[in-house]
């Protein structure tokens, strides 16, 4: 308890004296707020603006009719936590604290220890932000850091947080409870194992009724994130909305469920592939999608309704592509548009997401953007926006403990401001490339986009000299063809990109000299 008080303390203090920095306004009127949305295993084509034709998502395609939408835009990572981390800090997972999942504790509410934290001291794009004059929220699920840690999201630059902070507790919609700043939130809804398997006659749909309960956790949060807006809304705020949707478990309120009775001939799905079981899992996870569109148009409506749209930039993507998994039929909706590979691949359909952003009177109305870019670019896109000035050390910061203290060149932010792209101003700066790795799959996997270039390296724990696969994306976006040996100059370079990663305080997450 000692410890932990005291890494609170040095947490405030540290932020109190290297984060007071003076913003300056970039416009007449000033920064808008800023509400950025995230869903959770939601893949490239899982949206009707994105080519969706089974699942239904009116409000966020008509967010993309008012707004951006961008067509090679990445997240952080396959995987829930390391993505999270990455827009957090503005670092890739070459650079990032969290470059796996890392889980602690059990699936059980007396196991509940969340993940590896982020360490005290962590600069975040919500410290940023609130040293800018920001009300700032987090509301859905965390993953970097659980009850009690030096992770816990109110250490970390948020004002306000409910929701999940173990992203295990987060497979199960109908849970016991959630947090509330710190505090311990009691749901009406009994306990059970969020992977049981059925065990009734699989063609009764009331032997199913037992993987569900009062509190369907999306419509809680949901709520309670537009009384959060209700609350700030006259003064300047960030919203980060980290939705829960379409993760597994397949869970969904029967109303929800009924928007599609009739829709897609299915059996049902026994648990047998882990998660819960459910006796339309076709139309549940349509719904469970259809749910969370409807929730953002409540967003969007009370903005219209408290007259501060046109002063709110609202951005919504997904930290991953679609799951492999529990009951999801990723080739029956074509989730990733035909991109090769899910979540856990670094191939395309792992990492592609939407992007969607809309600004009333600020981004043109129905555009559509291929700038390259990544969930490392939000935090230098939101300091350009607020005018916040970004160092060095503020990187290293991001980077964590070991980096602040190592003796080598101090960090640059990996990410690139799009604010140009946003709001057509001028001459959009480009990466020189993008990074990924990642370490529970695939022997230890390497990704680099650069340019027209993709590079994909399987199995570098074991193998120094693993060889890169190289795919044209302009000629080949779905990355059938790997001409590697025909470009040696390319693989050279995108092997270089690769050597720029940091060297990982965890010895698993990192690859063979």
């Amino acid at each position: 308890m000692a410890r932990r008080t005291v890494a609170r303390l040095t947490l405030l203090v540290a932020g109190a004296l290297a984060i007071a920095c003076a913003p300056r306004d970039t416009s007449e009127v000033g920064p808008p707020n800023i509400i950025l949305m995230l869903a959770d295993d939601l893949g490239y084509g899982e949206l009707g603006s994105y080519g969706q034709t089974l699942i239904r998502t009116p409000h966020l395609d008509r967010m993309a009719t008012e707004g951006m939408r961008f067509t090679q835009f990445y997240s952080g990572s396959p995987v829930c936590a390391p993505s999270r981390a990455t827009l957090l800090t503005g670092l890739h997972t070459g650079h990032t604290q969290v470059r796996d999942n890392y889980e602690l504790g059990g699936w059980l509410d007396e196991e509940e220890r969340g993940q590896m934290p982020l360490a005290a001291g962590t600069f975040t794009l919500a410290h940023m932000l609130k040293s800018a004059g920001y009300a700032t929220a987090a509301i859905g699920k965390w993953g970097l850091g659980g009850p009690g840690s030096e992770g816990e999201p109110n250490l970390h630059g948020f004002d306000y947080f409910f929701g999940y902070l173990d992203q295990k507790q987060a497979h199960n919609f109908y849970p016991t409870h959630l947090w509330r700043n710190g505090e311990y939130v009691a749901l009406r809804n009994p306990y059970f194992s969020p992977h049981q398997r059925h065990a009734g006659d699989p063609a009764d749909p009331a032997s199913y009724a037992g993987y569900s309960g009062t509190d369907y956790s999306l419509d809680v949060m949901a709520d309670d994130a537009l009384d959060w807006i209700r609350a700030h809304a006259g003064e300047r705020f960030f919203l980060y909305l980290p939705f829960t949707i379409p993760h597994l478990a397949l869970q969904v309120p029967d109303s929800a469920l009924a928007e599609y009775d009739g829709a897609f001939d299915e059996q049902p799905y026994l648990g047998d592939r882990s998660y819960l079981p459910h006796p339309r899992p076709l139309s549940a996870y349509a719904a469970m999608i259809t749910r969370m569109d409807a929730h953002i148009g409540r967003v969007i409506a009370l903005l219209d309704s408290l007259d501060i749209d046109k002063n709110t930039l609202v951005l919504f993507s997904s930290d991953n592509g679609t799951t492999y998994t529990g009951g999801v039929d990723a080739a029956f909706f074509n989730s990733v548009a035909g991109l090769r590979g899910l979540k856990g691949s670094l191939y395309e359909g792992g990492i592609r997401v939407p992007l969607i952003a809309r600004w009333p009177g600020r981004i043109a109305p129905g555009t559509v953007s291929a700038h390259i870019g990544a969930f490392w670019d939000f935090l230098p896109t939101f300091a350009e926006l607020v005018g916040y000035p970004l160092t060095e050390d503020m990187a290293t910061r991001a980077a964590g403990p070991a980096a602040a203290a190592s003796p080598a060149t101090p960090m640059a932010f990996d990410g690139v401001s799009f604010l140009p792209t946003l709001l057509d101003t001028g001459a959009q700066s480009q990466h020189e490339f993008l990074y990924w790795e990642y370490h529970s799959q695939w022997r230890g996997a390497q990704a680099v986009r650069m340019g027209r270039w993709k590079g994909v390296r399987l199995g570098g724990h074991e193998n120094a000299a693993a060889p890169i696969q190289l795919f044209d994306l302009d000629a080949d976006p779905r990355e059938q063809h790997d001409i590697a040996d025909a470009h040696p100059d390319i693989v050279a370079r995108i092997r270089a990109a690769m050597a720029t990663r940091t060297t990982s305080d965890i010895e698993r997450w990192n690859f063979r000299q």
